[in-house]
C-alpha cells in the first residue's frame, strides 16, 4: 500500500541525511544494508504493477529447505541490517568516536563524595 511507500521513503531519507555522522565501519555496514533493501523494495513499490507508490515489491527467492518464505535480495540486506545493529547495540560499539576534551578536566568519583 501506499503507507509502506511512505515509510520507506521517509527511511531511505532519515538514513541520506544521517549517515554522514556515522564514523564506525561496523554501523556503516549495517546502514548500507539498511539504505540497500529499504531502497530495493521502495523502487518496486514505486514503479511495479498495479501503479505508482502502489506496486508490488517481486519476491523470487524461495528457500522450503531453510525458511519456508519467499523473499528478495532487499529482504536479506533489511535482515542483515537488522541483525547487526542488535549485535552492535549489544556490544556497545557507538556510531561516532567518543572523543575526549583535554582542556576539560576529568573528575574522580572519590572527589564527588
Amino acid at each position: 500500500t501506499w503507507v509502506f511507500t511512505l515509510i520507506a521513503a521517509a527511511v531511505v531519507i532519515t538514513v541520506l541525511v544521517k549517515a554522514r555522522y556515522v564514523e564506525s565501519k561496523r554501523w556503516a555496514v549495517v546502514i548500507g544494508l539498511l539504505l540497500g533493501g529499504t531502497t530495493g523494495n521502495l523502487v518496486d513499490r514505486l514503479f511495479r504493477a498495479p501503479g505508482f507508490a502502489v506496486g508490488h515489491v517481486v519476491d523470487f527467492i524461495h528457500t522450503p529447505w531453510l525458511v519456508p518464505a519467499v523473499y528478495n535480495v532487499a529482504d536479506i540486506g533489511l535482515t542483515l541490517a537488522v541483525l547487526g545493529a542488535i549485535a552492535l547495540l549489544i556490544t556497545n560499539v557507538p556510531l561516532r568516536r567518543v572523543v575526549t576534551d583535554p582542556a576539560t578536566p576529568q573528575q574522580n568519583e572519590s572527589e564527588d563524595s
